[in-house]
């Protein structure tokens, strides 16, 4: 059943519900009760927050990647009537979930790409927070999209905005997508200076409250190399039409550029709850419960280009898209054990995507893009990375 054609309360699952996304959606859920329901939340180990999750929701399903926090979470909930479900296969039953209208999918990573497409087969509108799926397997999920007529309303930001900006216009007069970037927290660092900053520092976005995972990437500028790739699979636009500009502000979340010289872009407070909105009650728009924007004390804003030099991982990306077949999806892994292993001090912020690009050199690309090569791909990258890793400590580079 598609938004448009449900004539109540939008029924919602929510995949990653304990994330930033997940809480700020249910956020907005909290404030609009009479627009919007959960029926289904999951989580992968954090049952804490999901237990307070579903005692105020009260969804008839819950589903806990991890299953001895599921047996925890299901003991917990004893009294109540929601049904708790464990492993990957709860979290994929909770994609096709037959009760629901949307599916918002916001499991970090690509351990995000099985559920989605789980959505994605059922026909599922699907509120898509995580770009991994579509940049390992962009291809694959779109295909399946368009058999099994699901729609998909992108929630990141800067492609919420692009999603904007393009309705009621003509694929063939867009010009170029502009996907705008805050520049993180090492925006006017040089590279030098980059080769010292810590843990603490890289976590430190200036604009935008994100968990760890996606603040490393941007700082890296890896997180708009991703979003390359996701907006040409979203809007079908080739890559080398699709350029990134710095904007300090995150006020101007993208833009499109039109043939006969108009852009037209979408504004608004770096607020993940303006976007994820948009998509929760696609096309109404809900009433924000919090201050508006205001462009006087905004005063400026300004756009510069990015130095490739002090962010390869940009180039990494458009590299990967290039390739294609398996590619993204390799370097999306490889660029995901980077962040790890710089999270758990093994490796400098300055060697991610120094290791990102060693395992993309040994990889072979493969060209049936299924579910099981996607997943091969993303394995052996991730052995691939470990390797790497392994003979860097042993000729005493790190």
């Amino acid at each position: 059943m598609s938004v448009e054609a449900h004539a109540g309360r939008n029924r919602i699952v929510i995949l990653g519900a304990t994330g930033s996304i997940g809480t700020s959606a249910l956020d907005i859920v909290r404030h609009n009760r009479d627009e919007l329901e959960i029926v289904g939340l999951a989580g992968r180990r954090n049952i804490d927050r999901l237990e307070a999750q579903v005692r105020e929701f009260r969804p008839p399903v819950v589903a806990v990647y991890e299953r001895d926090a599921a047996r925890t979470l299901q003991k917990r909930l004893s009294e109540l009537k929601t049904e708790v479900w464990s492993g990957p296969e709860g979290q994929e039953r909770m994609g096709r979930l037959a009760e629901a209208d949307l599916v918002l999918t916001a499991v970090e990573g690509v351990a995000g790409l099985v559920p989605t497409l789980s959505a994605v087969e059922a026909g599922k509108v699907v509120a898509l927070a995580n770009k991994e799926p579509l940049v390992a397997a962009g291809e694959l999920v779109i295909a399946r999209a368009a058999e099994r007529g699901a729609r998909l309303l992108p929630v990141d930001s800067e492609h919420n905005a692009i999603y904007q900006a393009l309705k009621g216009h003509r694929p063939e007069d867009v010009r170029r997508l502009i996907l705008t970037a805050s520049g993180g927290p090492f925006r006017d660092h040089s590279k030098e200076e980059m080769r010292t900053v810590t843990r603490e520092e890289a976590l430190c976005h200036p604009n935008w409250d994100m968990g760890p995972t996606v603040t490393i990437d941007s700082a890296t500028m890896m997180n708009k190399g991703l979003e390359i790739i996701e907006a040409r699979w979203l809007f079908g636009i080739p890559g080398d039409r699709i350029e990134v500009l710095l904007h300090r502000e995150s006020i101007v979340h993208s833009l499109v550029e039109y043939v006969d010289g108009s852009f037209i872009g979408q504004l608004g407070l770096p607020d993940m709850r303006i976007p994820i909105s948009y998509a929760l009650r696609y096309p109404k728009r809900l009433e924000a419960h919090f201050p508006p924007l205001d462009l006087t004390k905004v005063g400026r804003l300004s756009f510069s280009a990015l130095d490739p030099d002090r962010f390869p991982s940009l180039s990494l990306a458009r590299e990967a898209l290039r390739v294609g077949e398996t590619m993204p999806a390799v370097m999306n892994a490889a660029n995901e054990m980077a962040v790890e292993y710089f999270l758990q001090g093994s490796i400098p912020f300055i060697r991610i995507p120094e290791l990102i690009e060693r395992v993309m050199k040994a990889h072979r690309p493969e060209r049936n893009i299924e579910l099981e090569t996607i997943q091969r791909a993303d394995g052996w990258a991730r052995e691939e990375a470990a390797a790497v890793l392994t003979r860097w400590n042993g000729a005493g580079r790190i």
